[in-house]
């Protein structure tokens, strides 16, 4: 969708094909009963404002975003706990602080030594079509680096402080094993951006997209499957769909290439993440499940589990959404019981969505690629790919998965593609 409108405001004749029935992908919603569920959060603000301001009225004209005091809540396997606020250093360092003398500090000096690494990544990589061969050699030399997450993180030696530190890229299905050191940048961008909720969430931002592809004259094909590219004297010629064939100059693939046989043979290397298992809950009271309603509460371990607000739930009740990342888990209720939340009394509506469900409804993993080491920053696409007029956005092309990266990795493909003409 941001491809779409980027493309579309730089003069260009854009149709969209969509395969379910309505727009938004992931940040759809799922509703039964009274209860509402789906995604409201989410970092970098600005990458939203430059795309609305860039193809029309600014994003705060069409939807509201409200700082988020907490980010998370973290729970530990030894009972302790921290909130993790976002956009204050100051604060950090005091939460923190209570896990242990001396904890706070620790916490800051390793946050304020992933600087470096978010200003190159973000000036070279991010918001510029990044080259192997022609990059500026110190961003080359940064992405070719052999070290791990999970490397660097031991420095942190407290098992809470690393836990803190990799559980954005463990609540995004990644191993930290697997992970470049450069990408543990996620808690510098918690601590100097903060996180955001959308009011009425994501869906709210998916209904503001779509009235913007409208507004740009973008001709949307609702469910309507893409299932290849079609190539003619090595260019792109049309798209196949399951309606027929749609003649192009140019595409965005926004699915998994991989699952698209014009694409599939460049992207044998890459894996995409296993989404998570959600649970979604509507339950009789809400009462102590508040501390959720602005962030995410986490209870580390193997699996972890977390815990959000869902979007909308009748008077006195609540809707929540349970994830799990890792193990094998039988009855997810019962393990949030054993990790001190006890949900099963309550229950009115239940909802479970699995792994498979969720990459066969959004033609791939929400959660893009799996980081397998260094190299997954060359087998990964986009913007460009190997065939002419053919390029890549979306959670499996560069720069990765998540609203921010996703919206921009639709900038790139924009500032590649170029203006109509």
């Amino acid at each position: 969708m941001a491809s779409a409108a980027r493309l579309a405001k730089l003069g260009h004749a854009v149709e969209l094909v969509e395969a379910t029935d309505q727009l938004g992908g992931a940040m759809t919603a799922v509703a039964s009963g009274g209860f509402c569920w789906g995604p409201s959060t989410t970092l970098l603000p600005a990458v939203l404002r430059d795309l609305f301001r860039k193809t029309g009225r600014p994003l705060e004209r069409e939807v509201e975003l409200v700082p988020l005091e907490v980010i998370r809540k973290h729970h530990f396997p030894d009972g302790s706990t921290v909130q993790l606020p976002g956009g204050s250093r100051a604060a950090q360092l005091r939460a923190v602080e209570k896990l242990g003398t001396g904890l706070g500090e620790r916490w800051l000096r390793h946050v304020d030594e992933l600087g470096d690494d978010w200003e190159l990544v973000r000036r070279d990589y991010l918001e510029r079509p990044w080259d192997a061969t022609s990059g500026p050699p110190t961003l080359r030399r940064r992405l070719a680096t052999r070290r791990s997450v999970h490397a660097r993180l031991r420095e942190l030696g407290d098992p809470r402080l690393r836990a803190l530190a990799a559980q954005p890229l463990v609540g995004a299905g990644q191993d930290p094993r697997r992970v470049p050191a450069w990408m543990a940048i996620w808690p510098y961008v918690e601590q100097r951006f903060g996180g955001w909720r959308v009011l009425g969430g994501l869906p709210t931002l998916a209904d503001a997209l779509a009235a913007r592809l409208k507004t740009r004259r973008v001709d949307v094909h609702l469910s309507t499957a893409a299932t290849d590219i079609v190539v003619r004297d090595g260019r792109v010629a049309a798209v196949a769909t399951s309606a027929g064939l749609l003649d192009a100059d140019v595409v965005v693939c926004a699915v998994d290439p991989g699952r698209l046989p014009a694409l599939a043979s460049y992207v044998t290397r890459t894996r995409p993440v296993d989404p998570a298992h959600l649970v979604h809950l509507g339950l009789a009271e809400a009462s102590e499940l508040a501390e959720a309603a602005t962030g995410v509460t986490v209870w580390h371990g193997d699996p972890m589990v977390s815990l959000r607000q869902g979007l909308a739930a009748p008077s006195g009740q609540a809707a929540v959404t349970i994830e799990l990342r890792g193990g094998d888990v039988a009855d997810p209720l019962a393990l949030l019981a054993e990790r001190g939340l006890e949900l099963r009394d309550r229950v009115l509506t239940r909802i479970e969505v699995t792994p498979a469900e969720q990459s066969e409804r959004w033609s791939g993993s929400p959660w893009g690629v799996r980081w397998q080491g260094r190299g997954t920053v060359r087998h990964r696409l986009g913007p460009r790919t190997p065939i002419a007029g053919v390029y890549c956005a979306g959670a499996h092309a560069t720069p990765g998965a998540g609203i921010p990266l996703v919206g921009l990795s639709a900038a790139l493909v924009a500032h590649v593609v170029g203006p109509a003409g």
